[in-house]
């Protein structure tokens, strides 16, 4: 494994708090990161995109065991120390290192340019900067389709919300609108000390792994009858969907019609019934036109 700390020293550099920068200096969890992304099945066939590759501690445990994975990393004082490290990875044709802003990627033109098939695995991973953590997780939303499972290091308590149930305090909008498209399971609790610098919260590892289909389809309408029944929690869905279909009574036989009663709250339904009642108001004709805002609420 590469030694963070000593490239750092070496290149006479320090990390970044406006990047957001933590790098990992755990082996154990550096190599449960790339298991979760690349499992034995899919040893030298899965292709990968790392967002925040950093001074390449996952990535050079990643490019042991994918046939491609292609670095992304914004930061210009670090590509070229990623980039000596990882010399002969990337002479050989195994690794890229891509500098650019994992927010602003075209995921799958970078996954159409690495070589592979049909059937080689594409995977998304990285340690998320934490004031980017929304932005990044809605990248991954937005592009299910093009994956087979993203694999996220990320705050604990975003990770507490993303396996949440219905009916918990952890439970709202950004557990609705990933596991609309994914299923969700914590790999690992990674504490504090496993990362140079020493981050303020622990951490978690979150495997994503894209549903086919999806359980729901991300819609305008969908994005707001969730949106809107998490708005005031305390609201029952009678109050916090008022004025969607119109009037009180077509919304109560819209709900009806999907299963849900108007007196619970918004934290009770599981994403099917999301899902039923944004299909339900689309065939009443009352579906939500696009805006042209971003897709999924995240934060």
């Amino acid at each position: 494994m590469l030694d963070s700390r000593a490239l750092l020293r070496d290149a006479g550099l320090f990390a970044k708090k406006s990047f957001g920068q933590n790098f990992l200096v755990s082996e154990h969890v550096v190599l449960g990161i790339a298991e979760a992304c690349v499992p034995a099945a899919e040893v030298g066939s899965a292709r990968v995109v790392e967002l925040g590759a950093g001074l390449g501690a996952l990535t050079s445990a990643l490019v042991e065991r994918a046939r491609n994975v292609v670095a992304v990393e914004r930061d210009r004082d670090l590509v070229p120390v990623l980039r000596q490290a990882l010399e002969a990875a990337e002479s050989s044709g195994v690794l890229r290192v891509l500098e650019a802003d994992a927010q602003t990627i075209d995921l799958p033109a970078l996954f159409a340019s690495m070589r592979g098939d049909g059937e080689s695995a594409r995977v998304l991973c990285g340690n998320l900067p934490y004031q980017i953590t929304g932005k990044l997780l809605q990248l991954a939303v937005h592009h299910a389709t093009d994956i087979e499972r993203a694999v996220f290091m990320v705050q604990e308590e975003v990770a507490d919300r993303l396996v949440a149930r219905p009916s918990t305090k952890e439970y709202g909008a950004l557990t609705v609108f990933v596991r609309a498209a994914f299923d969700v399971s914590r790999v690992l609790t990674v504490s504090r000390g496993c990362f140079h610098p020493s981050p303020d919260v622990t951490s978690s590892v979150v495997r994503l792994t894209s549903l086919r289909p999806a359980r729901a389809l991300e819609t305008p309408t969908f994005r707001t009858v969730v949106r809107r029944a998490f708005a005031t929690r305390r609201k029952t869905l009678r109050n916090a969907w008022r004025g969607l279909a119109g009037t009180d009574p077509r919304m109560a036989e819209v709900a009806e019609s999907a299963g849900v009663s108007l007196d619970a709250r918004g934290e009770t339904l599981d994403v099917d019934a999301f899902a039923r009642v944004a299909k339900a108001l689309e065939e009443s004709g009352h579906g939500v036109v696009a805006t042209g805002e971003e897709p999924g609420e995240t934060s």
